[in-house]
């Protein structure tokens, strides 16, 4: 689904449900409270916001990308799946990433890939962070847990598409 701002109406937006084929299960949803209430420019400006699962998981995917120690997320057959879809220019942002969202807030379980010699402690650390920070700023919900697997390492520079793409000598 698509929202546009409706002409003249500031506040106002227009939905385009055409172009969302999906719907969202009352599971896979985030309800977060209304922000304000009152008048604003003479339409109302409360009611509820929906902030599904997958949008969740991208904040987070997001949010993870370039803390350093991090060389990718998902492990095994999802990373298999990630590089092909890079290739094709669709990036999963969601992978390695496992959403639980609940009453008292969202708990995530992070799969990644990490660099060797970065302390393991610090990356997971770091991903906690950030997770926390990014979710509580954009989406409005506490995390209340983010469990992090290193699933596997890799030396730095190796399995990169820049190391493939170099010239043999």
């Amino acid at each position: 689904m698509t929202t546009t701002a409706a002409p003249g109406r500031p506040g106002i937006t227009r939905r385009n449900r055409m172009s969302d084929t999906s719907t969202p299960t009352p599971a896979d949803v985030t309800r977060v409270a209304p922000a304000s209430t009152g008048f604003t420019g003479g339409v109302l400006a409360q009611g509820d916001t929906t902030v599904t699962d997958g949008v969740i998981a991208k904040v987070a995917g997001l949010a993870v990308r370039d803390i350093p120690g991090v060389h990718a997320l998902g492990g095994g057959a999802a990373r298999v799946i990630g590089q092909l879809r890079d290739r094709i220019g669709q990036t999963d942002l969601t992978q390695g990433i496992a959403v639980d969202a609940q009453e008292a807030g969202v708990a995530f379980e992070v799969t990644l890939v990490a660099e060797y010699g970065v302390p393991l402690q610090d990356v997971a650390a770091d991903v906690r962070a950030a997770i926390s920070d990014a979710v509580t700023e954009l989406v409005g919900r506490p995390v209340t847990r983010v469990d992090v697997t290193v699933a596997d390492i890799v030396m730095p520079g190796e399995g990169s598409d820049d190391a493939a793409e170099a010239p043999a000598v």
